[in-house]
């Protein structure tokens, strides 16, 4: 019976934090969340220089765009939440662009 209640726990652990790990290109070592700027900045910025954003979302400590690139192209783009620095863009799993 305890190692049912063991496998138990630890299936459901792992189906817990399984959503919040990475799963994206990119990650960013951002600091403390007080320090990030807003999703609605980003957005705001990115707009004003060109992007249709459709969705953003936080992956691996970025923020993760779903959006139109200035150039024309739906793609997702990493950006750094503090800095709102565009760090990545990708399409269909091509990397576009890559922050050196």
């Amino acid at each position: 019976m305890a190692k049912l209640i063991a496998l138990a726990t630890a299936l459901t652990f792992f189906a817990l934090t399984g959503g919040a790990q990475a799963t994206g290109l990119m990650t960013c070592k951002s600091g403390d969340r007080s320090t990030w700027k807003s999703q609605q900045d980003l957005t705001k910025k990115i707009s004003a220089e060109g992007w249709k954003v459709r969705h953003v979302k936080v992956d691996g400590g970025c923020y993760e765009v779903y959006g139109t690139s200035p150039k024309g192209q739906r793609v997702e783009a990493y950006f750094h939440p503090v800095s709102l620095e565009l760090l990545l863009i990708a399409r269909r799993g091509e990397v576009l662009f890559r922050k050196k």
